[in-house]
């Protein structure tokens, strides 16, 4: 170390006298190994702090482009839905002007097969008639034939004259009646000939009615299906039950009435047919989307924040302890917004929470909302989903600006994220 290095004085010369420092090899080893270790921790140091930086840059840009990503996204699938709830209202619109053709057309089908049944009646007395009184002109041509033979063996008596003038005109009477009834039994024969071609026709138009039915219902089915099956799923993935929740909603919207009420029929004492049955079903699956629509409006199924932000803690254990809620790193004052419709149960600060904001929603269903920098609600107003309720902030016990948001069902936390991604494929 000696030969490295080497004993140095360092001379201090002032006016009066002149001074040395003698520096030894171990002082001179220990200031070049301090300085190398201060100008490494230096370098290292900045090169964290930069990559820091540029990580920092790249998760915002990141996170911007995911949002714009999920706002355009949800912006198509809010377009499709409303596209498929046209749809489907413009062919129930259909449906219902089929349904009530068909009922013109089975009515007209009723009163062509009664008249139907009238003429064949008419035209059965008619040949009843018919075959008596020519029954009736033989018997008379029969007597008439008979006088003649005997007025031509011998001569007549007036009394047989008369008689024989009494035949003729009965003759001609039935035959005049013959013929009458010959042409109303034509009449008649006529009318029952369209009144059958009639009732073919309308068979007809009601089978093409039935075709353009089926083709209305699938229609109908299929939007249906389309449209309920991802809100099932939306709910069925954040982990809560469908059918516990549709009754809730259900009790909560009990009223009757208005263009979902089940359709009935007359059917003078018989079960519903086909159609019926077909169409109530679809009523009842349009309800069931209705309910669905309410639920997800009441349900936190929303991002709380709407500016740029980045993703800096999840649900989990941190650090050994439980982390119950997820948080948005953005800059201070950032708006925060309710994620569903609800109640403000507690607005102002709160131990570890800093300024805190509850907001009970159906379901059992509670959001909390933490270390905002300034709070914009009051406890027991009632705040829709989008309604702004603060501001981000640092309060509490916190590291930085951030927000701290948790998401409880019956008092039990669960993942935020569980929500938010659930919704992300459907709205």
């Amino acid at each position: 170390m000696q030969r490295a290095f080497p004993e140095q004085r360092l001379f201090l010369k002032s006016d009066t006298e002149t001074r040395f420092v003698r520096l030894s090899s171990g002082t001179q080893l220990l200031a070049i190994s301090g300085s190398a270790v201060v100008v490494g921790w230096t370098i290292i140091a900045s090169a964290i702090l930069l990559m820091d930086t540029i990580g920092s840059g790249n998760v915002r840009d990141q996170a911007m482009r995911e949002q714009a990503t999920y706002e355009k996204r949800l912006n198509d699938l809010s377009d499709e839905r409303d596209a498929r709830a046209a749809e489907a209202r413009a062919a129930q619109e259909r449906f219902n002007s089929a349904l009530r053709q068909v009922s013109r057309m089975q009515s007209n089908l009723l009163e062509s097969e009664a008249r139907r049944a009238e003429l064949e009646t008419g035209i059965g007395l008619t040949q009843e008639t018919l075959r008596r009184t020519i029954k009736e002109r033989d018997l008379a041509r029969g007597e008439a034939q008979e006088l003649q033979t005997k007025l031509q063996q011998a001569g007549l008596s007036d009394r047989e004259k008369g008689r024989m003038k009494d035949a003729e005109s009965s003759l001609d009477m039935l035959a005049s009646a013959l013929e009458s009834t010959a042409a109303e039994r034509d009449l008649m024969a006529g009318q029952a000939a369209e009144a059958e071609a009639f009732a073919e026709e309308m068979i007809n138009d009601r089978k093409l009615a039935e075709m353009r039915n089926e083709q209305i219902f699938s229609q109908l089915e299929d939007a249906v299906t389309v449209s309920v099956a991802p809100l099932d799923k939306m709910f069925r993935a954040a982990g809560l039950n469908t059918d516990s929740l549709l009754d809730a909603v259900r009790r909560g919207y009990s009223g009757q009435g208005g263009p979902l009420t089940p359709i009935t029929f007359s059917t003078k004492g018989q079960a519903p047919d086909a159609d019926s049955l077909r169409a109530n079903g679809i009523l009842d699956k349009l309800d069931k989307m209705n309910m669905y629509r309410i639920a997800a409006q009441k349900a936190p199924f929303a991002i709380p924040l709407k500016s740029a932000f980045r993703f800096t803690s999840g649900f989990g254990a941190r650090w050994g302890r439980m982390h119950e809620g997820t948080d948005f790193a953005a800059a201070y004052g950032t708006p925060i917004y309710a994620t569903a419709d609800g109640v403000v149960i507690h607005a102002g600060m709160m131990s570890g929470y800093g300024r805190l904001v509850k907001i009970q929603h159906e379901f059992g269903i509670e959001t909390r909302y933490a270390h905002m920098s300034k709070i914009r609600v009051q406890v027991g107003q009632r705040v829709s989903r989008g309604d702004r309720i603060g501001d981000m902030g640092n309060s509490g016990r916190s590291t930085g600006t951030h927000l701290h948001y948790e998401v409880r069902v019956g008092g039990r936390p669960v993942n935020p994220m569980t929500y938010i991604k659930a919704a992300k494929d459907v709205f």
